[in-house]
């Protein structure tokens, strides 16, 4: 299956969450059976030589890609979540969104000092989270060895600023403007 092919998959939707915004919504390749195992088997390809330890997701569709890259890997799961979501003694790290902040969690521990990890999520757009994740890895001791997305928005600039922190990035499908 092709880039395209994939890209073909992702369901746009003009305007949501506001007037302005089209909406790259992945939830729609996902749900396709051979779509789905094509965007894993790519993720893998490009993870696989970087012999991470772990692989971390940001909430919540980076869960579902980052807990099937793990398994096609054979390597742990380390969720990161929103403010008040885990049980148990957390590290967080508060963040500044376009309309305020935000705060992401994982539990104290659970990503040990000078682990090498993957971070993944399903887009990135802007970065302001992905920098904030990788900003807390880093507090934790870990080498964040990548920031891998299936979607990239190159116009709102998050891969870019990722890079320019020093993240390496990839993303499979981009769509430019609009």
């Amino acid at each position: 299956m092709s880039i395209d092919s994939l890209t073909a998959l992702i369901r746009t939707i003009p305007d949501f969450p506001k007037p302005g915004i089209m909406f790259r919504d992945v939830t729609t390749l996902l749900a396709d059976g051979p779509g789905f195992a094509e965007l894993v088997d790519r993720l893998v390809n490009v993870a696989r030589p970087l012999d991470v330890d772990l692989i971390v997701g940001i909430e919540a569709r980076g869960f579902i890609l980052g807990a099937a890259l793990a398994h096609a890997l054979g390597k742990g799961f380390v969720p990161v979540r929103k403010k008040g979501k885990l049980p148990g003694k957390v590290v967080g790290i508060d963040y500044v969104l376009e309309y305020g902040t935000d705060r992401l969690e994982l539990h104290e521990g659970q990503v040990p000092q000078g682990a090498r990890v993957i971070l993944v999520d399903d887009l990135i757009a802007t970065g302001g989270t992905a920098l904030a994740a990788a900003q807390l890895l880093r507090e934790q001791g870990a080498s964040v060895l990548m920031a891998l997305f299936a979607v990239d928005l190159p116009d709102l600039g998050g891969k870019a600023a990722l890079e320019a922190d020093g993240v390496a990035s990839q993303a499979l499908i981009v769509f430019e403007g609009e």
